[in-house]
């Protein structure tokens, strides 16, 4: 059976020294160097999150979020993160509405990003 252990996402993709720069320069995430096989894995800092970034010449996006950080303070990430040059989304969707980036519902407040592969990222902020 599966259990809330720690989790970790591998994410393909196109251009690997242009993947990884955004993940080092604008996130601010430590890659532990290349690995065999166009990997590069990121340190484990003991949370889930981005274990690796592989190459995949021809990955396609999901169009779908592929992994969401949890965050204590959405807006002042947001923030952090436009500084280094991320560029968030907004949208007006049947059940999706974000007012400068963020949207809001019962639960939390959430905002999204793409990376240089068009991998779509989110930053959550839980408010229960």
């Amino acid at each position: 059976m599966l259990s809330p252990n720690k989790t970790t996402t591998i994410l393909p993709v196109k251009d690997m020294d242009r993947a990884r720069n955004f993940y080092e320069g604008s996130l601010g995430l430590t890659a532990m160097g290349p690995m065999d096989h166009g990997t590069i894995t990121f340190s484990d800092d003991g949370h889930s999150g981005i274990q690796q970034l592989m190459l995949k010449p021809d990955a396609v996006p999901s169009g779908n979020t592929e992994i969401s950080f949890e965050v204590e303070d959405l807006a002042t990430e947001l923030e952090a993160l436009e500084s280094r040059g991320v560029k968030f989304e907004d949208y007006d969707l049947p059940g999706l509405k974000t007012v400068n980036h963020i949207a809001e519902d019962g639960m939390g407040r959430a905002a999204w990003f793409t990376d240089t592969e068009q991998n779509i990222l989110c930053l959550h902020q839980l408010t229960t």
